[in-house]
C-alpha cells in the first residue's frame, strides 16, 4: 500500500486493537450470517467538506478517530477477531483474541471534495480511498478496515470496509455512530451509555430458534434461469460505465402519481422505494435490450428485524436480512408499465413474514452452498439511503457525499446531503447502453 497512479500516498497503516481487555472466546454466526453470497465486504466511502479552522491540527483529527475506533472496537469486539469455517462445515464463527481492526492515515493530491458529487470515471477509480481490499473473509484478514484520507483541498475521505459475515447494513451503522461520538469527543458517559447497545445473540436466527412451524419450500430468489443472452458476459468491470442520477423530492412524487393514475386501488400506498426500484428495474432492462423471453429478477434486502416473532432485540448488528425477489421476463418488464413492476416489488416485500424467514434459514442451513443467488438475469439493489450514513459526524461535520468504494453492477439508493427526501442512484451500466439508460431514468413519466 504505497504511492500509486491513483495519487493517494499511504503514510501509516496499522492495526488497533480495543483499547480495554475484551471476551477471548468463539463466537458462532448465525445461518443466515454464514451464507456463501455474503462473503464481502461492505465499503462505505464517506466524503467531509474542507475543514474551515485556521491552523487545522489534521494529525490530531487522526489521533482522535484512531483513539476512537480502539475505543469503539471494545463493546463491539467481534470486529477485532477473525471470521473462519467451524470445523464441522456448519456455519461461520469468529476468533475472538484481540487481533485488531485496520486504520489506515492516507493522502490524496488528485481529489478534492467536487470531485465526489458525480459519478467516478470508472468503476474502480475510488479504490485506493479504501486502499485494503478484503477478498476473502476467511483468509485471516481483518473484518474492519477503516481509512481516512485527506484531499487536495483539505477535505476528508472516511473509507470503511465491514465483512459482510459479522454484520448487515444496520448493525455497521450503529457501529460507525458509536465511533463518530467517540471521535468527536462527546463523553457523555461511558462507552456502554451510548444507544443502543450492540447485541450479538445470532442463535436468534439458527435453525433450533425456528423448529416449529417452518416449511422447506422453494425461493425465488435461489433459483436458476434459463440463460437466453450470455447475461453475465454484459458485465465486464472493464466495459461498465458508473452512473449517478439524483431524484428530488418532486421527482419521487411524480413517480408515486403515475403508478396511483392507473387506478390499481392496491398501490395507491406505494412507497418511494417501490416507485423507485420500478423505475430503475425498467430502464435498465430496456436499456439492455435483453431477449423478450429472458428472465429478469430484482434483488433486494429485506430487515426482518420486526418481521420475525418476536422481534430481535433492539441493538442486533448481524445479518438480519433476507432477499425480496421480484420476477418477471424482459417483455413484461419493459412493456406493462411501471405500475405492473411496482407491483411486483411489493409483492416480493409482503411475502417476507416470520414463516418465510423460517423457510429462508432452513433452507440456507441444510443446502448451504445450493442455496445462492444465480446472478443470470438479476439486477442487485441495496437501499443505503435509509440507513443513516449522512448522519454519521466524527466531529468535521457531517459527510456531504455519501457512496460506495466502488461503483459497479449493484445498483446502490443513497442520501442526499441536506434533502433527506431525495434519493441518489449509483449503478454502472454497460457502455454501451449508458446513454440510454440515463435517458430513460431522467424521462418525465
Amino acid at each position: 500500500m504505497g504511492t500509486s497512479a491513483s495519487g493517494v500516498q499511504v503514510k501509516v497503516a496499522a492495526l488497533v486493537t480495543p483499547s480495554d481487555p475484551t471476551h477471548t472466546h468463539l463466537l458462532k454466526l448465525s445461518s443466515i450470517d454464514s451464507q456463501l453470497f455474503l462473503r464481502f465486504t461492505i465499503e462505505y466511502l464517506l466524503i467531509y467538506q474542507p475543514l474551515q479552522l485556521n491552523g487545522v491540527d489534521r494529525e490530531a483529527i487522526t489521533g482522535r478517530v484512531k483513539a476512537a475506533l480502539a475505543r469503539a472496537l471494545v463493546p463491539y469486539y467481534p470486529l477485532a477477531g477473525r471470521v473462519r469455517a467451524r470445523p464441522d462445515g456448519s456455519c461461520l464463527e469468529v476468533v475472538c483474541r484481540g487481533q485488531g481492526a485496520v486504520f489506515i492515515e492516507a493522502t490524496a493530491d488528485n481529489f478534492t471534495v467536487s470531485d465526489f458529487e458525480k459519478a467516478p470515471r470508472y468503476v474502480t477509480e475510488w479504490r485506493r480511498l479504501l486502499a485494503l481490499e478484503v477478498v476473502d473473509v476467511l483468509s485471516g484478514a481483518p473484518p474492519l478496515v477503516v481509512q481516512l484520507t485527506w484531499l487536495a483541498d483539505g477535505a476528508a475521505a472516511l473509507g470503511v470496509g465491514f465483512s459482510h459475515c459479522i454484520c448487515d447494513g444496520v448493525g455497521s451503522v450503529e457501529f460507525l455512530n458509536l465511533f463518530a461520538k467517540l471521535a468527536a469527543g462527546r463523553r457523555s458517559g461511558a462507552t456502554v451509555a451510548f444507544k443502543p447497545k450492540p447485541v450479538w445473540q445470532r442463535n436468534l436466527l439458527d435453525p433450533m430458534s425456528f423448529k416449529q412451524g417452518a416449511t422447506l419450500t422453494q425461493h425465488t430468489e435461489f433459483s436458476r434461469v434459463t440463460d437466453c443472452c450470455k447475461f453475465m458476459t454484459r458485465f465486464d468491470p472493464d466495459q461498465l460505465t458508473p452512473t449517478s442520477v439524483t431524484f428530488e423530492e418532486w421527482r419521487l412524487n411524480e413517480l408515486k402519481n403515475s403508478i396511483a393514475a392507473t387506478n390499481q386501488l392496491r398501490l395507491l400506498s406505494v412507497t418511494t422505494f417501490e416507485a423507485l426500484s420500478a423505475h430503475i428495474w425498467r430502464s435498465w432492462a430496456t436499456a439492455l435490450n435483453f431477449p423478450p423471453n429472458q428472465t429478469l429478477k430484482l434483488l433486494f434486502s429485506i430487515n426482518i428485524r420486526h418481521r420475525v416473532k418476536p422481534s430481535l432485540p433492539t441493538g442486533y448488528y448481524g445479518n438480519a436480512i433476507v432477499l425480496g425477489c421480484a420476477q418477471t421476463t424482459a417483455r413484461d418488464l419493459t412493456e406493462k408499465g411501471i405500475a405492473y413492476a411496482a407491483e411486483l416489488i411489493k409483492e416480493a416485500k409482503n411475502r417476507v413474514d416470520d414463516n418465510y424467514v423460517k423457510e429462508v434459514v432452513n433452507s440456507v442451513s441444510l443446502n448451504g452452498a445450493s442455496s445462492v443467488p444465480d446472478p443470470v438475469g438479476v439486477l442487485i439493489l441495496s437501499q443505503w439511503s435509509k440507513l443513516g450514513l449522512e448522519r454519521v459526524d466524527f466531529g468535521i461535520g457531517r459527510p456531504v457525499q455519501v457512496g460506495p468504494v466502488c461503483t459497479d453492477r449493484y445498483c446502490i439508493l443513497l442520501p442526499v446531503h441536506d434533502h433527506s427526501r431525495s434519493v441518489k442512484v449509483m449503478v454502472a451500466v454497460p457502455s454501451l447502453a449508458v446513454d440510454k439508460y440515463l435517458d430513460l431514468l431522467t424521462a418525465v413519466q
